[in-house]
C-alpha cells in the first residue's frame, strides 16, 4: 500500500507558510478553531508513533484556562468600563481642586479615556483625575 508524504497534504505543516501567518485574526483561536486543529492534528500524526491521550487531554485543559482566561478578562474590561461611568456621573456637579491647587471649580463633564478620566470645570479647565486632587460638594470659592 502507498502511503502519500504527510507534507503534501497538511496544510499545518512547516513550509507552507499558512500556521505562521502573521495575520491578526489568526492569533485569536476560538473553540471551533482549536478543535480542528486538534482534529488536523491527529489525523496526520505518525501512525506509529501516535499522541499519549493525556497528552491530548493536556492541550483540552491548556486551552480551557486560556478561553476561561480571555473571558474573564473580557467581563473585567466591562466592569471596569462600568465603574468608569459611574465614577465620572457621580462627580459632575462637585468642586474639583488639582493637585497641584491651580485649578479649582465645578465639574460640567468628564470625559473618560482608556487610561483615566479628565474633569473639565464650567469654565473649561481640564483637571485630570489622579492621586491628589480634592473633590467636594462645597461651591467653588470666588477668585
Amino acid at each position: 500500500m502507498a502511503v502519500d508524504s504527510i507534507n503534501t497534504k497538511n496544510p499545518y505543516a512547516a513550509g507552507d507558510g499558512k500556521a505562521a501567518s502573521s495575520d491578526k485574526s489568526a492569533a485569536g483561536l476560538n473553540y471551533d478553531n482549536f478543535l480542528k486543529l486538534l482534529i488536523a492534528q491527529m489525523k496526520y500524526q505518525d501512525p506509529t508513533d501516535p499522541m499519549d491521550a493525556s497528552q491530548q487531554i493536556a492541550q483540552l485543559a491548556t486551552f480551557s484556562q486560556v478561553e476561561q482566561s480571555v473571558k474573564m478578562n473580557s467581563n473585567l474590561q466591562s466592569l471596569i468600563q462600568a465603574s468608569s461611568f459611574s465614577q465620572a456621573a457621580d462627580m459632575i456637579g462637585k468642586t474639583i481642586t488639582s493637585a497641584d491647587d491651580k485649578i479649582t471649580g465645578i465639574i460640567k463633564q468628564v470625559e473618560i479615556y482608556s487610561d483615566g478620566l479628565v474633569a473639565i470645570t464650567e469654565k473649561g479647565d481640564k483637571v485630570l483625575i489622579q492621586p491628589g486632587i480634592v473633590l467636594s460638594n462645597q461651591p467653588a470659592a470666588s477668585s
